[in-house]
């Protein structure tokens, strides 16, 4: 089948790899619909990944149509059309049980702790196997592992451009707000404004934040911000953010800043360098005793954070994958029109043109929020 591949720092292309088979009784197999783009591929293509191999199949999220499940299959029959959640998780480790599906024991592919981490968390799609990860779904078809626990069925009144979001994009965004507590009446600051960054905008708006303000500095994305979840956008290069933050705060800063500005690879800031400069900022604007969240899928280390200031000013801190958990609730918003995400799409191609589709991406140029892939 086709796929497009990682190929070396900087470098992805469309090349045949084997069609996925069934390996155990729990997997299944879909042939995907849709693919979309994701931060989480950048620090490949910035070679900052060095336990990739050449070869391996990208792709985080995706959607498709069942075409073969394995024996002990229950919730899914072929024909069906399901999102598949980023991160692979079997269900029934003591992590699993306790709601956390993203820091699953034996949802990875590989049996070795990540020096980064200092334990091993769930696997995910289009992620180096080296580090646990599965053959992604920029592909014609794809192997799901523990298909009852990280597939679900789509709706017939949602759309595959909409309901592909759910795979991870949505659930980052949602978990965002979830993670800061937001509250009716909080202020809330998010850095960022690609599809993850809006999407936590409006889940802050759905949890009743008065006040919901996100900072970017792409005209495009500040746009889009404003016209499709009735925000207030912050234009990084043109104003002092900090002392915008505190003037639209009565003066305290926000209670919640979520950073969910992308990896260290984009583009930074003015003046700012890639290495945390949203993260430090979001730390010194919020208020004391408010919460800082992480959404960022950052490699490695980043240095220069600010600890004083968090334990001066009493800040709590929180970061995570959000596991499948919540994808049922999204496509149910989806359903009803609650939850609107097709605009994030902003070029759509084949996925024989991945590597123009990853370069609009990666540069943030033409408008690109996201590249949607039909194989």
């Amino acid at each position: 089948m086709r796929a497009l591949c990682w190929a070396g720092p900087g470098a992805v292309e469309v090349g045949h790899v084997p069609d996925p088979e069934l390996r155990n009784a729990q997997d299944m197999i879909v042939r995907v619909r849709r693919s979309v783009t994701c931060g989480a591929d950048l620090p490949l293509l910035g070679g900052q990944v060095p336990e990739a191999t050449p070869g391996e199949v990208l792709g985080r999220e995706f959607l498709g149509e069942v075409v073969e499940v394995g024996a002990e299959v229950r919730r899914h029959r072929v024909s069906d059309r399901v999102v598949v959640g980023s991160a692979v998780a079997c269900g029934a480790c003591w992590f699993c049980r306790q709601g956390m599906l993203a820091c699953c024991d034996n949802g990875t592919s590989a049996v070795a702790a990540e020096p980064e981490w200092g334990q091993p968390v769930a696997g995910g799609y289009g992620r180096p196997a080296r580090l646990g990860g599965f053959a992604g779904g920029h592909a014609e078809f794809v192997r799901v592992p523990y298909a009852d626990v990280g597939a679900f069925a789509v709706p017939d009144t949602v759309g595959d451009d909409r309901a592909v979001f759910a795979a991870d994009a949505a659930p980052a965004g949602w978990y965002g707000a979830e993670l800061g507590e937001v509250s009716p009446g909080d202020v809330v600051a998010v850095w960022g404004a690609g599809a993850v960054g809006q999407l936590t905008a409006g889940a802050a708006v759905a949890r009743g934040a008065s006040r919901v303000i996100v900072v970017d500095d792409q005209d495009d994305r500040l746009r889009m911000v404003a016209r499709h979840d009735g925000v207030e956008a912050l234009h990084h290069r043109y104003v002092d953010v900090l002392a915008e933050l505190r003037e639209r705060s009565g003066g305290r800063g926000p209670d919640v800043c979520v950073d969910a500005s992308g990896l260290p690879t984009a583009p930074a800031w003015p003046g700012g360098s890639p290495d945390g400069v949203a993260l430090r900022e979001a730390v010194h604007a919020c208020r004391k005793g408010g919460t800082v969240v992480v959404l960022d899928a950052r490699p490695g280390f980043v240095d220069r954070f600010p600890l004083g200031a968090v334990t001066d000013k009493g800040l709590v801190v929180r970061g995570g994958r959000r596991g499948a958990t919540a994808i049922p609730a999204l496509l149910d918003r989806m359903a009803r029109g609650e939850l609107v995400t097709e605009h994030l799409a902003t070029h759509r191609m084949p996925l024989a043109r991945g590597a123009d589709g990853y370069a609009l991406f990666r540069d943030r140029v033409d408008g690109c929020v996201r590249v949607v892939f039909t194989p």
